[in-house]
């Protein structure tokens, strides 16, 4: 009789697991009307889109043609509810049982059709893993702190020579941007227009400022273009934004993939040079079907990180955060942080030392990740109205895209993307060596722009010394050029002094403490540190 009960009860599971759904994607064959958007691609782009990929020598080709309008209702007349969809992947995303699927397959426009789940497990539990999702505890912290991790990357020099981001667009995915629209601390991104936009991928509105919103993706956008007078400055305060919710920060569910390269998708019509992206998915999805393992961290494997390879293709920087797994059981980083062409982002605190909780490479097919790392112990934020600190390396992500801007000023928007990287990467504080942890060490903007200008346009960096350095009472500049001005700025970013040329400069009423000479000549500028004792 045991047997007999035991075999209803199998037979009952079989039918409830053949009957339940999962989370599909359903792939198109091709786009048949693609010559009509070839002939007119304003239809779908943006003239800064087709300016940016014209500069880079970046061809159009039919991922960036729209779907195919009568697959996607074809679809939708089978019954199903089509919410989220992409051009990159070409196809829609659907809840199927197997028996719809199998169905889903037998249509003529249908290439394939690829589940999300990647485990046999069932049951819709959610496990607690004691996952580091966000930042930990933060504090008000004391004036001046966002000092630190600003100099720790070596940013604050290409600031006080005025590459602060300007002209360039960052696309930040997250959680929402709650009081982004009233909080002082963002007053002087609406005050000059540089928030562009931006949309709400998840509840499908343009509701991206509500208070009831996770505040993560405002102090991520905070940590580039947050500003308080005389206490914080971000590390790309004159940077264009666009704002895109694609996180669900009370549920982990697949769906945050797709919502993440529609936002992706529309980054790159509406123009954006850089996206970043502090999420990551790899174990911890509320339905454990839907885990991945590492050995899917490929940079391929994950619709997320087909995702994010389409993006950079496109001729954006993607600036992905590594993870806080380092010290849990996964340990590794998530994804689109494993993919290739990703700048994945680790986390240091502010001895240099890794931050505890970053997540390890390599990917698992053997790519060093991550590429580098920036402060995310104890990193600075700007609240809507002040001032806090957190970890993660979700907060050092935002301080690397920002930095990305500014060599995009640099540089012109008409630079390879991957050799602007790759000098990112070969002027990292332990290159040519490599960590799991920390990459190819902690970031250097300033190295790598001497290093980026000196292949683009003449550069004085190598012939300009300033002496004695330390200083007490003044220094010596020598040079072959001829000096027309020398400005001096404190570490908050004010200008203290601006001379002409002369035989030796005084800073004698100046405190001790570290100070930026900007000296420009007859053939370019270069920014010197000098130590006042």
């Amino acid at each position: 009789m045991r047997k007999y009960y035991f075999l209803i009860f199998f037979l009952l599971n079989a039918v409830f697991v053949m009957a339940q759904t999962q989370l599909v994607f359903v792939f198109f064959r091709d786009k048949p009307n693609s010559a009509d958007f070839f002939q007119n691609p304003l239809s779908e782009l943006s003239q800064k889109s087709l300016d940016r990929r014209a500069a880079q020598g970046i061809e159009l080709n039919e991922q960036d043609a729209p779907l195919e309008d009568t697959y996607v209702q074809a679809v939708k007349d089978l019954g199903f509810t089509v919410t989220d969809t992409s051009k990159w992947l070409n196809g829609v995303a659907v809840n199927a049982d197997e028996q719809q699927i199998a169905q889903l397959k037998n249509l003529s426009f249908v290439a394939s059709v690829e589940s999300f789940a990647k485990n046999a497990i069932t049951t819709t539990e959610k496990r607690k893993t004691g996952k580091n999702k966000f930042d930990s505890e933060s504090r008000n912290f004391d004036y001046g702190y966002s000092e630190e991790q600003m100099e720790q990357i070596n940013l604050r020099a290409l600031h006080v020579m005025g590459y602060t981001g300007t002209g360039i667009t960052i696309a930040v995915l997250d959680t929402g941007f709650p009081n982004v629209d009233k909080g002082s601390s963002y007053k002087r991104l609406r005050d000059n227009g540089q928030i562009k936009g931006g949309y709400n991928f998840v509840q499908k509105n343009n509701d991206i400022y509500n208070p009831a919103l996770n505040t993560h993706g405002a102090n991520c956008l905070g940590i580039m273009g947050g500003y308080v007078e005389n206490a914080f400055t971000g590390s790309a305060p004159d940077a264009d934004y666009y704002l895109y919710a694609t996180e669900n920060a009370e549920h982990e569910i697949p769906e945050e993939e797709l919502y993440w390269i529609e936002a992706a998708e529309e980054a790159d019509r509406v123009g954006a040079d850089v996206i970043s992206s502090s999420l990551g998915y790899g174990f911890d999805f509320d339905d454990p079907r839907y885990d991945y393992q590492y050995e899917d961290m490929t940079g391929s494997r994950s619709f997320i990180a087909r995702g994010a390879q389409a993006a950079v293709e496109k001729g954006i920087i993607v600036s992905a955060a590594a993870g806080n797994e380092g010290n849990n059981n996964w340990h590794y980083i998530l994804s689109p942080a494993d993919n290739t062409k990703v700048f994945t982002v680790g986390g240091v605190d502010s001895s240099g030392d890794a931050s505890v909780f970053s997540s390890y490479g390599p990917n698992a097919s053997g790519a060093p990740k991550p590429d580098g790392s920036a402060r995310g112990t104890f990193t600075a934020y700007t609240t809507a109205n002040g001032i806090s600190a957190g970890n993660g390396t979700s907060y050092a992500t935002p301080l690397v895209s920002g930095g990305f801007a500014c060599l995009l000023q640099v540089v012109g928007k008409t630079a390879n993307r991957e050799t602007i990287m790759s000098k990112v990467r070969e002027t990292a504080s332990l290159y040519p060596s490599h960590d799991d942890q920390l990459g190819y060490g902690i970031l250097n903007f300033y190295e790598a722009y001497k290093n980026l200008i000196l292949k683009t346009q003449n550069s004085t960096a190598a012939h300009v010394d300033i002496f004695p350095n330390p200083a007490h009472s003044g220094f010596r500049i020598t040079t072959p050029d001829k000096i027309l001005k020398v400005e001096i700025f404190d570490a908050t970013g004010k200008q203290t002094h601006c001379f002409a040329r002369q035989e030796k400069y005084s800073i004698s009423e100046l405190p001790a403490g570290i100070y930026f000479i900007k000296i420009t000549t007859s053939t370019g500028v270069t920014v010197k540190k000098l130590v006042k004792n």
